[in-house]
């Protein structure tokens, strides 16, 4: 029996992460550095929240949840009665008949996308999609196809080829991101919903980086523009503005109870915790009790403006939301602004291909409501500096 230090790496494996390593691409993990925060999902503050944690402890305590773990699947010993109120609760929030809880974003999009769309079925999805939203595509017997960015010509010509040739029982599938987590723009959700109404699609919308940070008390997009019934499912998940775990598929009961009975990532995994869930409650309350959200706002409106005071504006793309990327091209580029803007005392992440494409490489500025007026001046100016050299 050899020790794991004699066994030889398999050659295909070394190749590939040879590869990475000469193409400045390749991954590591690392601690966050203590230095102000323009690369976190904690938009709203809510992960540090002491009132949050507060909350959620002495929620447990004063309902005697003394309990570590789920203990097992939803479907075995795992749906503990924590999770019917929360579920309630968001759903409720969301303006939606249910909400079925996953142990995280990804889970749900695995879930959703394999379990959802049927052999003979098709699935249009914007070709900037969120990776776990792909992955779950290719585990689905459905045919798929992509359609160009935020281009609702280009999903028009798509629904109306798809729609001819298919058969008479075949479901199209539309699929896109509220607020688009690589660049931080967003699409035309209400022309889509329409276009999708006029060619009896579904429509799908992920609104992982809209929870909290857009419509009133943070509700999201969809919400905001009040389509909600033209939507057959929305994807919110907790690890961003919400500072959490988790996430929920908003749907109809039939959605629900489908996805309870054929969604693998749903059925075959522990459940969250009591402490999980407890955390979920208490973080959609502070929605409703907190200013964080109107603060963001500020911020973003505040970061525009410097962008152009400084003439950085046209290196960005155009985006309302929390998140700016500046486009710089290049791993090793990208990758040295970022190490300089870190030795300033600020955290900005290089987002580097195979992540985006080749030449999309970006430094990727992610707002929050705790940042001040002069860290976000101060960022932006070392930055105008780096790029301009």
């Amino acid at each position: 029996m050899p020790t794991f230090a004699s066994m030889v790496f398999p050659n295909k494996l070394q190749n590939k992460i040879n590869f990475r390593i000469e193409n400045k691409a390749l991954r590591s993990l690392g601690l966050q550095p203590h230095s102000i925060d323009f690369s976190s999902n904690d938009y709203l503050g809510f992960a540090k929240s002491e009132a949050i944690f507060d909350a959620t402890h002495q929620f447990l305590i004063d309902n005697n949840y003394k309990i570590n773990g789920a203990t097992g699947s939803r479907l075995l010993s795992g749906n503990h009665s924590l999770y019917s109120l929360v579920e309630k609760q968001i759903s409720e929030f969301h303006q939606s008949e249910t909400a079925l809880i996953f142990n995280s974003g990804y889970d749900a999009n695995i879930g959703f996308f394999s379990a959802v769309a049927q052999r003979g079925d098709v699935i249009l999805y914007d070709e900037l999609i969120h990776a776990s939203i792909r992955d779950g595509i290719q585990l689905s017997n459905a045919k798929a196809y992509k359609f160009k960015h935020n281009d609702v010509d280009d999903l028009k010509c798509h629904l109306e080829r798809n729609r001819e040739v298919a058969s008479k029982d075949s479901e199209i599938y539309v699929v896109t991101e509220s607020v688009f987590s690589m660049d931080g723009d967003s699409p035309d959700l209400v022309e889509i919903s329409e276009l999708c109404k006029i060619h009896n699609a579904y429509f799908v919308v992920d609104e992982a980086h809209a929870v909290g940070v857009f419509g009133q008390y943070g509700c999201g997009e969809v919400q905001k523009l009040k389509i909600e019934n033209a939507v057959f499912a929305r994807i919110v998940t907790f690890g961003k503005a919400l500072g959490c775990h988790g996430a929920a598929i908003l749907g109809t009961q039939e959605l629900s109870d489908y996805l309870v009975n054929f969604a693998r990532s749903f059925i075959y995994t522990t459940g969250l915790s009591p402490h999980a869930l407890a955390t979920i409650k208490t973080a959609y309350n502070q929605l409703k009790d907190d200013n964080a959200q109107e603060k963001l706002q500020e911020n973003i409106s505040f970061f525009k403006s410097e962008l152009w005071r400084l003439g950085l504006q046209n290196m960005f793309i155009e985006s309302n939301s929390a998140i700016h990327c500046c486009v710089i091209s290049g791993n090793e580029k990208t990758k040295e602004i970022a190490a300089k803007i870190e030795q300033n005392g600020f955290v900005v992440k290089a987002i580097l291909s195979p992540t985006v494409s080749v030449g999309e490489e970006r430094l990727r500025f992610c707002l929050h409501s705790y940042n001040s007026n002069k860290e976000i001046t101060d960022v932006l100016e070392k930055l105008s500096m780096f790029v301009n050299k």
